[in-house]
């Protein structure tokens, strides 16, 4: 038999209880913004649109890009649209940025733990030295936010075997690493406590679509009204959530705006869905009766 993480059992969606989101809607849908940063001058860093090489000034002005320019333009166009957005962010921007930070905290957006920097991968971690980061991280946002964040993206989507018992451990409500699997929410083990999955997309993701597969501006566009109307017409047999994963240095550029202006008015215009952030969606989850959740 092959190896398995036994931290929550296999579940197939037409055999799961039925429930609805607030107000009997039954799309939750929510739109990420990743905001990262990287030291300069030092080998680290995904070379985005090729193979990555020991350093590259090229590489890290891209993300400085979106710090700078992209990052505001896409605070600008959710204030349009009157969207929220769940912002993850690594710390290191909360120094370099603090600005862009401040504007998404000030329209209520929902800040979401994202490591130190995108430099750092946590699979590359011993267990101390994680649990250091996440407590580092932990206390950084509180003490910026006013709050603790309620979840957590690991770098590059890339946790160790121990980051989700270290996340429950230092009390996070909810990841987002596990939730590439499903369209629903699950909780997942951690030990002797549990924590819960978030669904997140790596289809729906800019990164991959527009940068390794070459999506044009007019494809993404089109992959996300197109997942939405499909998946607004599937939820009306049972509940489910549309991400939509975006990157300031990637949808920031002012061709790939326009075309995500276009997507994210379709999606607004539909007041039959929930538009709502992480956060909502685990809380209102947790308040399900027990036998409706899907249990670790």
């Amino acid at each position: 038999m092959l190896a398995y993480h036994g931290r929550f059992p296999h579940s197939d969606l037409p055999a799961r209880a039925k429930y609805t989101w607030p107000q009997g809607k039954t799309l939750a849908v929510y739109v990420a913004i990743n905001i990262e940063h990287f030291p300069y001058g030092e080998p680290c860093g995904v070379d985005l649109d090729r193979t990555t090489q020991p350093w590259s000034q090229r590489s890290w002005l891209w993300r400085e890009y979106g710090n700078r320019i992209g990052g505001w333009r896409l605070v600008e166009l959710f204030d349009e649209l009157g969207l929220p957005a769940g912002v993850i962010a690594n710390t290191a921007n909360y120094e370099h940025c603090p600005a862009l930070i401040a504007a998404h905290r000030a329209r209520g957006d929902e800040l979401i733990a994202h490591g130190r920097s995108n430099a750092e991968r946590q699979i590359d971690m011993a267990i101390d030295e994680e649990r250091t980061m996440i407590a580092e991280v932990t206390a950084h946002m509180r003490r910026d936010d006013g709050v603790r964040p309620a979840g957590w993206l690991s770098p590059y989507l890339t946790p160790s075997l121990h980051t989700t018992d270290l996340l429950a451990e230092a009390g996070y409500g909810y990841t987002l690493d596990w939730g590439i699997c499903d369209e629903q929410p699950f909780w997942v083990g951690a030990g002797e406590r549990r924590i819960l999955s978030v669904p997140y997309p790596i289809e729906l993701n800019d990164q991959p679509a527009v940068v390794y597969r070459r999506n044009t501006a007019i494809d993404y566009a089109d992959m996300i009204v197109d997942n939405f109307d499909e998946m607004r017409e599937r939820s009306r047999d049972t509940a489910l959530v549309c991400a939509i994963s975006l990157h300031s240095f990637i949808m920031g550029q002012p061709f790939r705006a326009r075309r995500l202006r276009q997507a994210l008015r379709h999606i607004a215009g539909h007041r039959d869905v929930w538009l709502t952030l992480p956060r909502e969606i685990a809380a209102y989850y947790e308040t399900l009766p027990e036998d409706v959740q899907l249990r670790a």
